[in-house]
């Protein structure tokens, strides 16, 4: 700030500093090439471009998949383990993905099977003290509101009336433990 209290715009960027951008985001973030490119992309159009011809932000984000410093494919590996793990269904994770600017088929390759999603709807169940982990049987108001909690994380219908009506623990874990698809 300067003494009247305006803001200080800052230098319009050019080739160097928009290569110092890109290598600090992806050194600092888990990112896709379609993520780096709305990055830079946003950065331009607060700050403006001082170089020669257009800004190459897609030469830059296409070098820097090249170099193998953002792969899409890694990041939606990573990005689906951590969303399982925190209980998010695979309707939940596809969408996370497809927000990430990834594409249809690397979505379907990591794509979780129904094991990994079954575990999944069970560690939101844990998590959120819901079904059979609950501290008193639900009744249908509660119920619905615990379908509707499971329906949201993105799990199947028929996944989340199973959890939430398990009469016990073990039938849960039994369901989530079983290796054929439901």
């Amino acid at each position: 700030m300067n003494n009247k209290g305006e803001r200080r715009l800052p230098k319009p960027l050019d080739q160097p500093r928009l290569e110092e951008l890109a290598l600090a985001y992806v050194a600092r973030f888990a990112t896709s090439a379609a993520k780096l490119e709305g990055y830079l992309k946003r950065k331009l159009r607060e700050r403006g471009w001082d170089g020669e011809g257009p800004a190459p932000v897609a030469a830059t984000v296409a070098r820097y998949v090249d170099l193998g410093y953002v792969d899409d494919t890694a990041f939606a590996k990573a990005r689906t383990g951590s969303l399982l793990r925190r209980g998010y269904g695979q309707r939940r994770i596809g969408q996370a993905l497809h927000a990430a600017g990834i594409a249809e088929e690397v979505r379907e390759d990591v794509r979780a099977g129904a094991a990994d999603q079954r575990q999944a709807a069970l560690a939101l169940a844990r998590k959120r003290r819901l079904g059979p982990y609950g501290a008193a049987p639900a009744d249908r108001a509660a119920r619905e509101k615990q379908i509707g909690a499971l329906l949201r994380a993105g799990h199947p219908l028929d996944s989340a009336r199973f959890l939430v009506d398990a009469a016990t623990i073990e039938a849960a874990e039994e369901w989530a433990d079983f290796n054929e698809d439901y």
